[in-house]
């Protein structure tokens, strides 16, 4: 596994892996680092204001009152040997701009979605696409309420079978590290992958 940060700090024999964690304004990125972070997680959390009121919608996250402005930063062993570093983008459109810097040496991402706003997640989807970035998408389902199958919320986003994708509760560190490992998984598969074209 080759991704690492040039942020991260030395860890011994332990491989640091960069994880980005992406998707929508207010759909759980910031409680999925929060939930899964072994260390106290790095916030930049800003109240939101009146400012915002014509910029951000706040339809279906009414009592939200906080706001992510750089990033989320958090970490988590996976393995022994292998230590996460959670990088939690900003989900507004104004903030896209620093996703090329965040994503940087990373092996893949966790994209979230709410299937209430599922629009909010086409961005991220696109991004990790184009880049061909593994990614998995992480259906967090608010209130508790799983109220679409999996493959409907497939076919409404139109992302490959060879995604994956499940149901991640951002308040549940189960859920969340199931999430991880998802993704490492897929990257691990990508890397073979490559390396037997490569060898062929």
């Amino acid at each position: 596994m080759s991704a690492t940060s040039n942020h991260q700090p030395p860890t011994g024999n332990k491989i640091p892996v960069k994880i980005v964690v992406a998707g929508g304004f207010g759909v759980g990125k910031s409680t999925f680092v929060n939930t899964i972070s072994e260390i106290e997680p790095l916030r930049s959390e800003a109240t939101m204001t009146s400012a915002s009121a014509t910029h951000d919608d706040l339809s279906q996250i009414s009592t939200k009152q906080t706001t992510t402005v750089a990033m989320d930063f958090g970490r988590v062993s996976l393995t022994p040997e292998i230590v996460l570093y959670l990088f939690g983008t900003p989900g507004q459109e104004r903030f896209h701009f620093m996703w090329n810097e965040l994503s940087r040496g990373a092996i893949g991402a966790v994209v979230l979605a709410d299937t209430r706003r599922l629009g909010d997640c086409f961005p991220a989807i696109d991004y990790f696409e184009a880049r061909s970035v593994p990614f998995v998408v992480a259906v967090n389902p608010f209130d508790g309420q799983r109220s679409h199958p999996i493959e409907a919320v497939r076919e409404a986003v139109q992302v490959d079978e060879a995604v994956p994708m499940l149901y991640c509760d951002a308040r549940e560190r189960q859920d969340a590290k199931q999430g991880l490992i998802s993704l490492v998984e897929l990257a691990l598969r990508r890397e073979r992958a490559k390396a037997q074209t490569t060898h062929a």
